[in-house]
């Protein structure tokens, strides 16, 4: 879109129409939902500050959990949500081989 628009004008221009921008150094973004959780590793978190509101755009490497797959986990394995999330991560997200992981 704008190919060929030296970084410093467009940070330029961009400032005149009183867009800011802030990149905000970041480990992991997780976005909790009801049923899954996102979870974005190594990400580049920019906030774009415009007419007062303001906005964040994310990119980076994204895994998605399962969060009924967690407390199946935790239940069946009696282990903390982090050692669940663990194991499930080891395993590719499969259920049964994190459970037994955990009991060895």
């Amino acid at each position: 879109m704008f190919g060929g628009v030296d970084p410093r004008k467009m940070k330029a221009m961009m400032s005149q129409m009183g867009i800011k921008q802030e990149e905000i150094g970041a480990e992991e973004v997780v976005i909790k939902g009801k049923d899954k959780n996102i979870i974005i590793r190594e990400p580049t978190v920019v906030k774009i500050n415009f007419s007062g509101q303001e906005t964040f755009q994310i990119s980076g490497r994204i895994e998605t959990e399962d969060n009924e797959d967690v407390k199946i986990v935790m239940a069946k394995a009696n282990v903390s949500k982090e050692k669940a999330k663990e194991a499930l991560k080891k395993s590719e997200g499969n259920i049964a081989e994190a459970i037994l992981g955990l009991k060895d």
